[in-house]
């Protein structure tokens, strides 16, 4: 049995009221006066767990009730052993999910808070009003009674005027006020097309974090923010998925950065040695290893580097010849024939499936996905049914492989991203997250 320590989900109506940064400000305060602050991310967001580290020094994981079962979210949940708190930030608004029930439910942030008793601060912009910024706390605060909510922080309050004003609703409403956040226009994170740009791109991270730090130090009652954690019930030790090779060589740089906390975490803890290598610096993979994994990220960004890079392209095929080779979204993107820019100009990627993408004919794809396997791939066996989020702007123009896998989204229709498989290489769109049941082996 394990206790897992108190914690506090940050959320918000809407996305866009400023809760990343004051998460971020929360996780470098707390731990600059000695706490050892253990980040989660509610739902499938894939960049922000990298903030997170930055600012706290511990790895971030997500939380996910929809693609996650119990046992699943009880090992994730875990990994915060030896933390003294929790801070969880929530996506969307606090009560948005699918409309689906999925493993655990819908995978709102509301879902994540109550499995893990942690009390809401709902950061709330009031920007253009004032008492009725109240109203707007108490249905929140009351939508779901069985909900802890600790209170909330007032972002973008305009002055003193408008900070009385709103504190007197809040008042009557009865809802704890945690911090008031003076409007600044400088507290905002780079973003491009996908949401905030990666961690490793940011121009002067630490320099941001440290100011939004200062910030909400000045503008929130930490003790009060510390004294609202709960939860931290005892829950009994779980097994997180098991490596799908003992050496893995994992493609990592500012092109392919994205693979979900958990399945790396999971990997290293049962004995998988990650052989970390970057395609950008036109490195090969290591010759001896058992997989090639190439994640997701920005290949887009980067498509003529990596045409150009001819000892990564080599070393890939090499070891296609013989070892298996799966690539994520992005990842899966380079496998394929060709990348077109958003200029129009066509890159020859590895070739390894026949998968040509374009980014000058944009389509939005965005959501959950499940997929029943029709074929092995890396660790799981055919009819493995596996969760996991699909995000990226890319348009098929070629999929004429054989598909990996029947894909449907959260409500059941089929989407046309199955996946390719063409003999040691496979890959997919989505982001895989979990299995439904064991994890079952190829």
């Amino acid at each position: 049995m394990t206790d897992w320590p108190p914690g506090l989900l940050i959320s918000a109506p809407a996305s866009g009221t400023g809760k990343t940064t004051v998460m971020l400000g929360l996780l470098r305060a707390l731990a600059e006066d000695g706490l050892e602050v253990q980040p989660f991310k509610s739902g499938p967001d894939y960049i922000d767990p990298a903030f997170h580290r930055a600012a706290s020094g511990r790895a971030s994981f997500n939380l996910d009730t929809w693609a996650m079962d119990g046992a699943l979210l009880d090992a994730v949940a875990a990994r915060a052993d030896g933390a003294d708190l929790c801070i969880g930030e929530g996506s969307m608004g606090l009560y948005d999910g699918v409309a689906t029930e999925g493993l655990s439910g819908f995978g709102s942030s509301a879902e994540t808070a109550a499995r893990m008793g942690w009390p809401v601060v709902l950061v709330l912009d009031v920007g253009g009003q004032a008492q009725s910024a109240a109203a707007t706390a108490l249905g929140f605060a009351s939508y779901r009674p069985d909900l802890p909510f600790a209170g909330v922080i007032l972002n973008r309050v305009a002055s003193p005027r408008h900070e009385r004003l709103t504190r007197l609703g809040m008042e009557r409403a009865g809802l704890p006020v945690l911090g008031v956040l003076p409007r600044r226009g400088d507290l905002t994170l780079p973003e491009r097309h996908l949401g905030l740009i990666q961690a490793v791109e940011h121009p002067d991270l630490e320099t941001a974090i440290a100011g939004y730090a200062s910030f909400l130090r000045a503008h929130v009652d930490l003790g009060a923010i510390r004294d609202a954690a709960g939860g931290g019930a005892a829950h009994g030790a779980r097994d997180l998925p098991p490596p799908p090779a003992r050496r893995i060589a994992l493609a990592q740089d500012a092109a392919f950065s994205f693979t979900y906390p958990h399945i790396l975490d999971a990997w290293r803890a049962a004995g998988a040695e990650i052989l970390p290598f970057s395609p950008l610096a036109d490195e090969a993979p290591a010759p001896d290893a058992d997989l090639v994994w190439l994640p997701g990220g920005y290949p887009e960004l980067h498509a003529g580097t990596i045409a150009a890079a001819q000892r990564f392209l080599i070393g890939l095929r090499r070891h296609a010849e013989t070892r298996p080779v799966h690539g994520e979204c992005g990842g899966y993107m380079a496998l394929g024939e060709a990348l077109i820019d958003k200029e129009g100009t066509r890159h020859a990627m590895a070739g390894l499936l026949g998968l040509v993408t374009s980014y000058e004919k944009r389509k939005f794809h965005l959501g959950y996905r499940r997929a029943v396997l029709e074929v092995p791939m890396p660790g799981l066996g055919a009819g493995a049914a596996l969760r996991g989020h699909e995000f990226h702007y890319s348009t098929i123009l070629e999929q004429p492989d054989a598909p990996l896998a029947r894909v449907a989204n959260a409500d059941g229709e089929p989407v046309p991203e199955t996946g390719s498989r063409r003999g040691t290489v496979t890959g997919t769109f989505f982001h895989l997250i979990s299995t439904e049941g064991a994890w079952r082996a190829s």
